[in-house]
């Protein structure tokens, strides 16, 4: 996989297809393989990159640091600038959602789509907690569900995946997390799709977020916390309209 360095470490990606480009982005602990069941179709019309943030997948992190939401924001803006790409849709799921929000309005050229989520900040208790809770907020549905549940489940019994998590975790109530006072420079087109039965970022908070966004658009499919690996064809139903509206417009 080819890679470019930022200043959270080696941040690796995939590229499949040409045309207009759409960034892959995905959880805390999870990696790019969670949109394997939806870049097929999206790489036929687009250039399609799957990200793997810093500390997570196939990528490297910065060992002197512990591992915070910003952190990954701030690897996406070096990955958008090293790259120098147009315009682009950003698909950013529950931390990935937060780094495409918060890059749509440092970086107002782009586009942001977004799949949005939630906070286990110590350690030692995450590496309890999250290998069953995984279970929980995915309710898989899949076969590739079924897979990323085992995958992240059996990193987060890691004392290195279980640290990665709680840092990511700990950050989320911190004020550079929380972008509601900066949600009206929020001018990309933002389409949210929110799974109805997630219990760490549960239905009201999707309902809160779309309120925040002016002219955002919230739709609910019948999932938990990764909406394309559960319900992949209601999905890019979905989105790719929206996609070709973006890129219609922009």
């Amino acid at each position: 996989m080819p890679s470019v360095s930022t200043r959270e470490g080696d941040v690796s990606y995939s590229v499949n297809g040409t045309g207009p480009p759409i960034l892959l982005l995905h959880a805390n602990l999870h990696s790019s393989q969670d949109f394997a069941s939806i870049i097929p179709k999206l790489s036929l019309h687009y250039q399609t990159f799957a990200i793997d943030f810093p500390w997570h997948g196939a990528s490297t992190g910065t060992s002197h640091i512990q591992p915070t939401a910003p952190h990954l924001a701030d690897a996406l803006e070096d990955l958008v600038i090293a790259l120098d790409l147009p315009p682009a849709v950003f698909i950013g799921n529950s931390v990935g959602g937060f780094s495409s929000a918060r890059l749509a309005i440092t970086h107002p050229w782009s586009f942001a789509l977004k799949a949005v989520a939630h906070p286990l900040s110590i350690p030692w208790i995450n590496r309890l907690v999250m290998p069953s809770l995984v279970w929980k907020y995915m309710l898989p549905q899949t076969d590739l569900d079924k897979s990323i549940a085992e995958q992240v489940s059996a990193r987060a019994r890691t004392i290195e995946g279980s640290k990665v998590a709680a840092g990511i975790w700990s950050s989320f109530p911190s004020p550079e997390h929380d972008l509601r006072s900066r949600s009206e420079e929020l001018k990309a087109p933002t389409l949210l799709v929110w799974g109805k039965r997630d219990p760490v970022a549960p239905l009201s908070a999707g309902i809160a977020t779309q309120k925040c966004i002016k002219g955002s658009r919230l739709e609910v499919l019948d999932t938990g916390h990764v909406v394309f690996a559960s319900r992949p064809e209601e999905f890019l139903e979905l989105v790719e309209p929206f996609i070709k509206e973006c890129f219609r417009t922009g």
